[in-house]
């Protein structure tokens, strides 16, 4: 098969600090071409990858100075993705809805996975306007504000088994990963740490939106033995970061879409403690990959019990549902069905039946 993935431009594929879609866009492109499928990847020009890499900008946007407004470059990406498409089966986005104006008006193959947040009162005109884009969620919890588009499946995010390794013992430190922001619940974190009285390291980039929030609410909080702010680490430190963790803290005060930190500690066997908000049971299982719990006095009732929990367990329930070879079987399968149905008129069309791989 013959795909293009098409990534945002403001993180390497993949990244080399945060950045969890354009992980997820390198993560299915490698299995991909791994089972031997023609796949040109659409991304910056720093990106590393065994597809075909069609260049959008010289390097990634965030951490280009001299990039001043991202938009024009993925404007310019998405001509060259419509210039070249009649080249591909399918042409795969992660950009959110920028490219539907001129998917509307090709006749191209396309589907689009959505990988962040859609309680947002804005994109309701937009998907009135634009309801017949067929899209996949990245759990089911992401759909329930917008549950009435196009939604073709939910698919779960997955790694390659190989890429964090299995430690079987762990560690004495409470672990929190991902982004300093008033949603991630980094505040809870600190909160759980004081009252179970375990260190808690802290992995986490600060955005310049978030900068206020941090110098005014987190910083103050960040004095004392138990809290240990390390900032953002690079992909290969986070072997070490969350395998040597007793447990990783998820205390998240929004509605996650996916949360891949979530399966980056199962598959290092780090059990998680998280808030039951989004997407998060349908991630954990709970007393095997972790607890869910409702409030910082659930997460320290919790932590109490950890080691209740087997880290090999942790580490086998990421195998059976979190690996990148789950996740691409996925998308083949969801690819074919779009392929299939283009060339069957609409007044002809089967309805479509459920796939227990692919949740609808």
């Amino acid at each position: 098969m013959k795909i293009a993935q098409i990534a945002p431009l403001y993180e390497t594929v993949p990244p080399h600090y945060y950045g969890g879609t354009e992980r997820v866009v390198s993560y299915l492109t490698e299995e991909l071409v791994r089972q031997n499928h023609e796949v040109t990847l659409f991304a910056s020009g720093d990106s590393v990858t065994s597809a075909r890499l069609a260049p959008c900008c010289k390097k990634s946007l965030r951490l280009d100075n001299t990039c001043v407004d991202p938009l024009p470059h993925h404007l310019l990406m998405l001509e060259q993705v419509y210039r070249r498409a009649h080249e591909f089966d399918i042409l795969h986005f992660h950009v959110d809805y920028l490219h539907y104006p001129l998917s509307r008006r090709h006749r191209s193959i396309h589907v689009t996975t959505l990988h962040g947040r859609l309680d947002i009162p804005d994109l309701v005109p937009l998907y009135q306007e634009y309801s017949e884009m067929p899209v996949i969620s990245i759990s089911d919890a992401q759909r329930l504000p917008l549950s009435w588009i196009n939604w073709q499946g939910t698919i779960y995010h997955g790694l390659p088994a190989d890429l964090l390794p299995f430690n079987p013992d762990g560690g004495d430190y409470l672990a929190f990963l991902g982004r300093i922001s008033p949603e991630k619940g980094l505040e809870a974190a600190i909160a759980i740490a004081r009252r179970t009285g375990i260190r808690l390291k802290i992995a986490a980039k600060v955005d310049k939106v978030d900068l206020h929030y941090y110098e005014g609410e987190i910083k103050p909080l960040l004095d004392g033995p138990l809290v240990e702010y390390i900032g953002e680490i690079r992909e290969e430190q986070k072997k070490d970061f969350l395998g040597n963790a007793l447990a990783l803290l998820f205390p998240i005060d929004w509605e996650e879409p996916f949360g891949l930190v979530m399966i980056e500690a199962m598959a290092c066997g780090t059990p998680v403690i998280a808030f039951a908000r989004g997407s998060v049971p349908e991630v954990i299982r709970d007393g095997v990959s972790g607890f869910i719990v409702r409030d910082i006095e659930g997460a320290v009732q919790a932590a109490a019990q950890i080691g209740t929990l087997s880290r090999s367990g942790c580490r086998r329930y990421f195998e059976e549902r979190f690996v990148a070879a789950r996740m691409a079987a996925d998308y083949l399968a969801l690819y074919g069905k779009l392929m299939a149905e283009k060339q069957v008129p609409a007044s002809q069309a089967a309805p479509r039946q459920h796939n227990s791989m692919i949740r609808e």
